[in-house]
């Protein structure tokens, strides 16, 4: 059986990588399923520049107190329980809760003058993710939709790829948006640091060959060729051979399935990164980039630290400390961190002053983003905030200014125009790329 019915979703949210896949399972067995966001987009013109992004997305917004914008000359309610480091960069300290991106630090920019206006949750995964304010009759597309759109998928890959379940929908944030189902990300659910990591939608069921696909495959376009000479074939099955023909390519193809074998990795290099679901999705993020996918977030939980602030982060910040700067110096050592971006972002900043359940509570005026690579200058701090941490002091950016400088940076013109499903040309960001990461 063939399932091409519309999906319905009792969450009222942006479909999910499972719930808008192309069901093919039942047609003998075979158990496929392929997201529609998969879809090659073979018109897509020949980029100027061929540059890659990781993003790095931490829900529940990181204290920029408590990692790399520390306050230790404040006072002790503001100050918190951490101390403070030097840094690879002279005159600048980190928490001493940090220390890889202490030493790291060298190979990154740091943006403290980040003002993401907003302070709450899902809204804030809307924002930060897409680098618009939200809009009730609009919901605008992520990054990594937009390069989906811009560049199509090579090799076999999905252009966009969503590692973890960790970005919140409640308004559509990390999706495709107007851009249409097709661009949102290939979502992968499942932990690499796992014993037997598997993905599901390019694994084949056990004891299904790839000659019984290839069958199975057959079977499927003389279905199709009946259809054919219906008066009223629906429009969106026009182009079903070619979907079906780029899905049954991704699931047998040599180069995705490799790209998915963390196990291919050394006992060395998975160490480096950590053996924790952060660490293996940072390394799985590389082979990806590697392999042909451009653009892959790296979502990651529980961020949110109104209560116990100082002992989660203690648990929370060992992973990220040792991936993220493996990942910038892994990239480096291979010769792709030119042509590689990454960049770290969270919610927002969290409050000045540490409450009294030693939590630190939403704050929308000041926190933090990193970047590196791609022409990134190294060892860069931008902007800076007051002697508490609340405040920018002088300039500061916003979220549309660190959309400006993801897309600059991936090579994609900030006046780029696309015309919505009512007809309105809607442009691609208004933001201004920040002139210090140039």
């Amino acid at each position: 059986m063939l399932d091409l019915r519309p999906l319905h979703h009792t969450d009222c949210q942006s479909p999910s990588r499972r719930s808008f896949l192309l069901q093919v399972g039942a047609l003998g067995g075979i158990g496929l399923s392929l997201d529609q966001a998969l879809r090659s987009q073979a018109a897509a013109a020949a980029p100027r520049q061929d540059v890659n992004c990781i993003l790095i997305w931490t829900r529940g917004g990181t204290s920029h107190h408590d990692t790399l914008d520390p306050k230790p000359k404040a006072r002790a309610e503001v100050r918190g329980e951490f101390g403070t480091i030097d840094t690879s960069i002279p005159g600048v300290r980190f928490s001493d809760h940090v220390p890889g991106f202490a030493r790291g630090a060298k190979d990154l920019a740091v943006v403290r003058n980040l003002n993401s206006i907003n302070g709450a949750h899902g809204s804030a995964d809307a924002i930060i993710l897409s680098g618009w304010q939200l809009n009730p009759a609009v919901t605008y597309p992520t990054y990594g939709s937009v390069i989906s759109r811009e560049r199509g998928n090579r090799r076999d890959m999905p252009a966009f790829v969503q590692l973890g379940n960790e970005v919140d929908r409640k308004f559509m944030g990390g999706t495709a948006g107007y851009l249409g189902i097709t661009h949102n990300p290939f979502e992968v659910f499942e932990d690499p640091n796992a014993d037997k990591f598997t993905v599901r939608d390019l694994t084949l069921p056990g004891g299904v060959s790839p000659k019984r696909v290839s069958l199975r495959r057959e079977a499927l376009a003389r279905i199709d060729t009946l259809q054919r000479g219906l008066a009223k074939r629906p429009a969106a099955l026009s182009a079903i051979d070619t979907y079906y023909r780029d899905a049954f390519r991704m699931i047998t193809s040599a180069n995705t399935q490799r790209a998915f074998r963390l196990d291919r990795e050394s006992a060395k290099t998975r160490d480096a990164y950590g053996r924790t679901t952060f660490g293996q999705s940072c390394l799985l993020a590389r082979r990806l980039i590697e392999s042909g996918s451009r653009f892959v977030t790296v979502s990651n939980a529980d961020w949110d630290t109104h209560a116990k602030n100082f002992s989660r982060l203690k648990e929370l910040l060992p992973p990220v400390d040792q991936a993220l700067p493996m990942l910038v110096a892994d990239l480096k050592q291979r010769g792709l961190l030119e042509s590689t971006l990454v960049v770290w972002l969270t919610d927002f900043g969290r409050t000045p002053k540490v409450n009294t359940a030693a939590g630190r509570d939403h704050w929308a005026s000041a926190g933090l983003a990193v970047f590196a690579g791609a022409g990134t200058p190294p060892g860069v701090i931008v902007g800076q905030t007051d002697a508490e941490g609340g405040r920018s002091v002088g300039e500061e950016y916003y979220p549309q200014d660190i959309a400006a400088t993801i897309y600059t940076k991936l090579g994609i013109p900030l006046d780029t125009t696309h015309i919505i499903g009512d007809g309105r040309p809607m442009r691609l960001c208004e933001g201004h790329s920040i002139r210090e990461l140039s």
